[in-house]
């Protein structure tokens, strides 16, 4: 639930309140029972620290990072191309397990050359 400020218009009187969105909202002064209005706030979400903006993003050159840590697109694709791997290789064991553990097929009668009846 967000946090509102109102300030009287006769008094002056400031009050913070934390009410629903929805919800009613603060009509008159807890002090002197005057009309009050809802004052403009800072929103509570603050984004700090880089990778924020696509040029924080900026494609890995050889020698700039000596951590060994990757960072942005190429890691991002790195990861991707990892995982599309492992769900190969997943999918491969699995099949070759069904294949493994079907039965064997019924076999086939000798062809003796003579119609039947």
């Amino acid at each position: 639930m967000p946090l509102y400020e109102y300030r009287c218009t006769q008094c002056g009187h400031r009050v913070e309140k934390i009410e629903k969105v929805s919800g009613p909202h603060l009509k008159n002064c807890p002090q002197c029972n005057g009309k009050v209005e809802r004052l403009p706030a800072a929103p509570a979400i603050q984004f700090k620290g880089s990778g924020w903006y696509v040029t924080d993003y900026a494609r890995k050159t050889s020698g700039a990072d000596s951590s060994g840590e990757g960072t942005g697109e190429a890691s991002e694709k790195a990861g991707a191309k990892e995982a599309k791997e492992a769900k190969e290789a997943k999918n491969a064991k699995d099949a070759k397990e069904a294949k493994d553990s079907a039965p064997a097929k019924a076999a086939k009668k000798p062809h003796t050359g003579r119609k039947e009846k």
